[in-house]
């Protein structure tokens, strides 16, 4: 039920069913997209980013990121970028022609852009989808994005109905970073497109399984087609708001300039290494030029070959954009202010040190939003607001450097490979748990509250058009047996999504028998 509101991008889903004494007096006091500001602030799930790894586990170092500060500063991020172009008189008849840009709105989703990351990041996004494919024949699998939006809307119990957050649909809209789900909808799907949209495209390496990224699954599609509504007939089905692609970027912002300052604190980025890579292909890049792809794959390892691969790679992925003159201008300006700046002296804890990491994340910051704008008719790999050609090479430069010297290194992939087989044992051992029947009303209350949601959603679908979306290529469950084994897998996937990396290992400990103490934790159980 959709309260009444005369601004179509306000509507909440349940406001018109919410007593007026149960609302608070932010509620009350506050504009609508300051309350879901706060709402998202409030909510545990927010909490609990401060547990969960951004690359290595936050339990590794005080120095480094976790979800919950990469999260506060991508708000801090995007609202400087979205008060940047509604201060601009030529760029505000853009936005108010595709649908607005409020600053609230772009800080509450960017607040909640993680929400729905599980424990270990990246890492075990990528366990669960696996999980929820294979184990639980759940085809939408699981992704971070969609995850989030499911949270907002569903599994949540902070909004004033009780389901959700109850989020206004411009808020909803702008958490949408992929607004498309992992197989059907829209029809046609984006990943169908000659040149699909960033995320659309089906993994090279898992061909028919859908989209690499999507922010929806089929059981919370119509909370996107309702968060969307006000913008149809602005917006291509496949297409972000303004204010998703306001956070999108600041996304990006925050991942190119502030992993990498966790890894120059802790010692991992080194200056050898990054000023041969860099520095070799700016000296060699046409000779480099003329190798063909087969002999730069080989000889990756050799320094400027793989900064080459890269430097393809563009071309053929982004040719709207790419150009060799403005990839070598950001070669070099990485260099300058990475090599030459950052990375010259170690991280030694000083005054000194502190204050060059906080010129360089400064400087980044300042020169990369000041290159931002809004297009009415953007690329199809592109938002509305985007980065100039020059920053945007330069985020690629810097994104390179983050995954060629910390994300591919041997070390990280040892330590990850242990934390795949925790995410992987905590479910099979939940799952176990679920089908003894001698334990079955002794369940966490938590994981059973999600059985039961999850079975309510799968009953509803089963009557609609959309029941047969949940099958993808297999036979589709049928009856309450199919729903329950549906209900099943995508509660346990919610349950562990919902933990943090600590959370996580001492839940396996208790449930391995590996710790004495009794578990304690009322969030989980």
């Amino acid at each position: 039920m959709i309260g009444d509101c005369a601004n179509p991008r306000e509507v909440r889903r349940w406001e018109g069913l919410v007593d007026p004494a149960h609302r608070t007096t932010a509620d009350l006091a506050a504009s609508p997209y300051r309350v879901d500001r706060d709402r998202i602030v409030a909510s545990p799930f927010f909490a609990r980013l401060g547990g969960v790894t951004q690359v290595v586990s936050p339990s590794s170092s005080n120095l480094l990121h976790n979800r919950l500060t990469h999260s506060l500063k991508v708000a801090q991020v995007a609202r400087a970028i979205a008060e940047r172009l509604t201060a601009d008189h030529q760029v505000v008849p853009v936005l108010d022609a595709l649908g607005g840009c409020d600053p609230d709105v772009v800080e509450a989703a960017a607040l909640a852009h993680d929400l729905g990351h599980p424990p270990f990041g990246h890492l075990g996004e990528q366990v669960l989808d696996r999980l929820a494919r294979h184990r639980f024949g759940l085809p939408d699998g699981f992704e971070g994005n969609a995850q989030s939006l499911r949270i907002v809307t569903k599994t949540d119990t902070g909004g004033p109905g009780g389901v959700g957050l109850d989020l206004t649909a411009a808020a909803r809209a702008a958490i949408l970073k992929y607004p498309w789900t992992r197989l059907s909808f829209p029809d046609p799907h984006p990943r169908h497109m000659d040149n699909p949209p960033r995320g659309a495209s089906e993994p090279p390496e898992s061909p028919g399984t859908g989209s690499s990224k999507f922010s929806v699954y089929i059981t919370e599609l119509d909370e996107m087609a309702q968060a969307r509504a006000p913008f149809n007939q602005k917006l291509a089905d496949w297409q972000q708001t303004v204010e998703a692609s306001v956070m999108d970027i600041a996304d990006d912002i925050a991942y190119a300039i502030h992993d990498l300052e966790d890894f120059h604190h802790i010692g991992v980025l080194q200056h050898a290494p990054i000023a041969a890579e860099l520095g070799h292909w700016r000296s060699s890049a046409r000779e480099l030029a003329g190798l063909d792809d087969a002999e730069l794959t080989k000889w990756s390892r050799r320094p400027g070959y793989s900064l080459e691969l890269l430097r393809r790679r563009l071309h053929h992925r982004d040719s709207w954009i790419v150009d060799d003159d403005a990839f070598a201008a950001a070669v070099s300006r990485v260099c300058s202010e990475l090599v030459d700046g950052l990375l010259a002296m170690p991280f030694d804890g000083s005054a000194e040190a502190e204050q060059a990491v906080g010129r360089f994340s400064a400087g980044w910051t300042t020169r990369l939003v000041s290159g931002i704008c809004a297009v009415l008719d953007p690329p199809a790999r592109s938002g509305h607001v985007m980065l100039a050609p020059a920053q945007w090479h330069e985020v690629q430069v810097l994104k390179f450097v983050h995954k060629q010297f910390v994300l591919l290194r041997p070390d990280l992939a040892l330590h990850q490979r242990g934390q795949a087989q925790l995410i992987t044992s905590l479910v099979e051992a939940l799952d176990l748990w679920l089908g003894d029947r001698y334990e079955a009303n002794r369940i966490p209350h938590r994981l059973q509250d999600l059985i039961e949601r999850a079975e309510e959603e799968y009953s509803t679908l089963e009557s609609t058009d959309l029941y047969p979306l949940i099958g993808m290529t297999e036979e589709i469950p049928q009856g309450m047996v199919g729903i329950r084994k549906l209900a099943r897998g995508r509660a346990v996937i919610d349950f562990v999504a919902a933990l943090t990396d600590g959370q996580a290992t001492t839940l396996l400990d208790a449930l391995s028998g590996r710790s004495a103490q009794a578990w304690s934790d009322i969030f989980v159980l």
